[in-house]
């Protein structure tokens, strides 16, 4: 049984560079590296020095605050590095990889049979628990909690994002192992949204809530789909898992290893040759930029997409949740008078001076360049206009700057993340920072309510 998702609100942003459906796999990265900042609010506690061996699935730290929550290495290798920040932080961990991985064993366990402390015990071990967030906060899950509903998005409505239905073939297997796993963990439903007419590999899938799903971006985030299906209220939590993510669980039951494996997608304009790569988490960059080549060198390198992912380079790792690297051009060149002009090769939600409403098909070759600087907010309405969710994104953006818990409670904040208000703050006219805002508000909330 499926149900219709409608978004009318948003904005689709058309950009040269879609890779095309072909899969390569991409050549072995010398080193890789985990970064403990991608697993937010967590405090790493290191388990190994420097020096030691590892095999795919072994551990590397563990949380703080509970020492089974394991972080576990995507390669076999030798722990080369551990850099540090202020105040001794650790930022990164870099890894030497051997020619050929070898897995740390964790045994196969059923997950129609086990039990939901069994498969806790197993994903915390196995390194497995991250790849489960929750909202409120847009944190790691607490293993002690229990979700109302779980959610999963494979509809990606991001511009040149990884197409679900493209990269998800032949993951049926691993993916309904993975389902079967997550319904043991709530009394509620897994909730699942696909893109409407898609060829999607969960119409297959048992034990599952489908939701068909249309729409501009964001219609593909899961906190949109989130706030149509079942809003979250004070004192309730819900769960969301990642489809690629789904497959690395249902690898882990079905075979007992640790197989961080992730189909990225290279795109951008750019690139010479857009396609998929298959490589591992934590890999270097330079092994699929380069391998499709590039067309300058004045460019910049993301990892993930163009609205949330992060600064990287060539020479950069792959984030741990990331599955697409993007390249487009920086944006280092200002036009003189290029407030004063009339427009024709950028989007705008507004009609003043520009031009892409009359070619809503048009793609566009966009660099990084921001066409302004930080200022205070201007109201101009234009945040609604991109803004499915039933909320009021800035009045919510303000609570979050002057810290009112109160107001931010009222205003609906246990359910948002910063992916959440990525249009507004590509509309935003006043430049200001609006999914850095959100992230502080959230983890104001969490320090002082938890």
């Amino acid at each position: 049984m499926s149900k219709d998702i409608k978004i009318k609100k948003g904005l689709t942003i058309a950009l040269k560079g879609e890779a095309e459906k072909a899969l390569s796999s991409a050549p072995r990265a010398r080193t890789f590296a985990i970064r403990p900042a991608d697993f937010h609010l967590i405090t790493p506690r290191m388990m190994i020095k420097e020096g030691a061996k590892l095999k795919v699935g072994d551990p590397i730290y563990h949380s703080k605050d509970n020492e089974a929550m394991k972080f576990v290495s995507p390669v076999s290798g030798t722990l080369i590095k551990i850099e540090r920040g202020a105040r001794r932080v650790i930022t990164r961990l870099l890894i030497e990889a051997d020619p050929q991985d070898t897995y740390k064993d964790h045994g196969i366990l059923n997950p129609e049979s086990a039990s939901r402390e069994q498969l806790k015990e197993r994903l915390l071990e196995s390194g497995c628990w991250p790849f489960i967030q929750q909202r409120p906060y847009a944190v790691i899950a607490r293993p002690d909690g229990e979700p109302r509903d779980i959610f999963i998005s494979a509809l990606n409505t991001v511009p040149l994002g990884n197409d679900y239905d493209f990269s998800l073939r032949g993951k049926e297997r691993e993916i309904q192992a993975a389902v079967t796993a997550l319904n043991k963990f709530t009394t509620g439903q897994v909730h699942v949204g696909i893109g409407k007419d898609s060829d999607s590999v969960f119409k297959g899938i048992k034990n599952i809530t489908l939701h068909n799903v249309s729409g501009p971006h964001p219609a593909g985030n899961v906190g949109t789909q989130i706030n149509k299906i079942g809003p979250v209220n004070k004192g309730e939590v819900v769960w969301t898992v990642a489809p690629q993510d789904l497959v690395i669980i249902g690898s882990l039951l079905l075979t007992g290893k640790f197989n961080p494996e992730r189909v990225v997608v290279l795109a951008g304009s750019e690139v010479k040759s857009p396609k998929y790569y298959k490589t591992t988490i934590g890999a270097e960059v330079s092994t699929v930029v380069y391998d499709s080549g590039l067309k300058s060198e004045n460019v910049r390198v993301i990892s993930g997409d163009v609205l949330t992912g992060t600064t990287s380079s060539p020479k950069g790792h792959l984030g741990y949740y990331h599955n697409a690297i993007t390249v487009i051009p920086e944006g280092d060149d200002y036009e003189f008078f290029g407030w004063n002009k009339p427009i024709f090769d950028k989007i705008s939600v507004s009609r003043a001076l520009t031009f892409s409403w009359l070619t809503p098909n048009k793609k566009y070759d966009l660099d990084t360049n921001t066409n302004g600087e930080h200022r205070a907010f201007v109201l101009t309405g234009g945040y609604e206009k991109v803004f499915p969710l039933d909320m009021y994104p800035l009045q919510m953006l303000k609570a979050c700057m002057y810290e009112d818990l109160d107001e931010m409670e009222g205003l609906g904040m246990y359910e948002v993340a910063p992916e959440d208000f990525a249009l507004t703050e590509f509309v935003c006219v006043s430049k200001q920072p609006h999914q850095q805002i959100i992230r502080k508000g959230l983890d104001l909330m969490f320090k002082e309510i938890g």
